[in-house]
């Protein structure tokens, strides 16, 4: 409900002023289609399963959960890299390089995301990986205990987890840190040039944000990933069920947190959430006067 939620305001909103989006912040809305695409494609199914205590559907629904759960899992961890990629290119360049980064360069960096994603998701279907249910019996993922013995499913975990995962995560890491340095260097300078302080305060919560948003992310599949790696050198059995389920959950979780992220740091999305709830017959008072006190959320691009 929170994910629906949340991420439907995120698009309401982007909506809303479609025409004042700047060119990054469609991968902004990139990531909550990615969240609110898991919730509704995979959540019912979850739910319904564990109701029954067991897995609904068979083989056929195991493999669509999990190649679900693949592909969007995926497309949220590399719209994150690129997240991190572009505010650092953008940080570190001069204004005028920064308005390179037009619509139709991110446009195609979503559907290079989409068709990577796509392309891991379908490995499995066609003998590179397997797919199964999880240990606990009520979801499904890659089946990650058959790669015991197996060589070609070894190669496919190790080259998932290299190139979907590891990469990414270092990336997002090295570009924020790399950041956080110009930011600190920017501060510094405020002793001796002219510059306007709210500008530099702007710019690290801003950047503070971004960065919540991927440790929300890592951190919530970390133990899921954890979990995951054991099952492939040991047996599923030597794992209590609630030790495989929680770390599940708790992943799922992660597409619930970035819409209170940008209600937290956002001025503006706060002041649209307020424009949606009077569209909607609720009776809320602002100050007209907040259009002018920050600039839409496209300042998180513009450094």
């Amino acid at each position: 409900i929170l994910t629906i939620l949340g991420n439907s305001v995120v698009l309401a909103t982007a909506l809303r002023r479609s025409s004042l989006l700047k060119s990054p912040e469609l991968l902004t809305v990139n990531l909550a289609v990615a969240d609110i695409g898991m919730a509704i494609s995979m959540y019912p199914l979850a739910i319904a399963s564990a109701w029954n205590h067991a897995w609904l559907g068979g083989d056929a629904s195991c493999i669509y959960y999990a190649l679900m759960g693949f592909l969007f899992g995926v497309c949220s961890m590399m719209t994150l890299c690129a997240m991190a990629v572009i505010r650092f290119l953008v940080t570190n360049s001069s204004k005028s390089n920064s308005n390179k980064i037009t619509k139709n360069t991110v446009c195609i960096v979503i559907v290079v995301i989409w068709l990577y994603s796509l392309l891991w998701a379908i490995l499995p279907l066609i003998g590179w990986g397997h797919y199964g249910p999880e240990p606990f019996g009520i979801s499904c993922t890659i089946a990650w205990s058959k790669f015991h013995n197996s060589s070609n499913g070894f190669s496919f975990i190790l080259s998932m987890f290299l190139l979907c995962t590891v990469l990414p995560a270092l990336t997002i890491v090295a570009c924020y840190l790399g950041i956080a340095w110009k930011v600190h260097k920017a501060y510094q300078e405020i002793q001796n040039i002219d510059r306007i302080p709210n500008a530099a305060k702007l710019e690290k919560k801003l950047t503070l944000m971004a960065v919540l948003i991927s440790v929300g992310f890592l951190s919530s599949w970390t133990p899921y990933a954890a979990a995951s790696f054991w099952s492939i050198f040991n047996s599923s059995d030597s794992l209590q069920p609630i030790v495989t389920l929680l770390p599940c959950l708790f992943a799922k979780s992660s597409t619930a947190y970035n819409p209170f992220i940008y209600y937290i740091f956002s001025k503006t999305f706060r002041h649209k959430i307020k424009q949606l709830q009077c569209c909607c017959g609720w009776q809320v008072h602002f100050s007209s006067t907040d259009n002018s006190a920050e600039n839409p959320v496209s300042m998180m691009w513009s450094g």
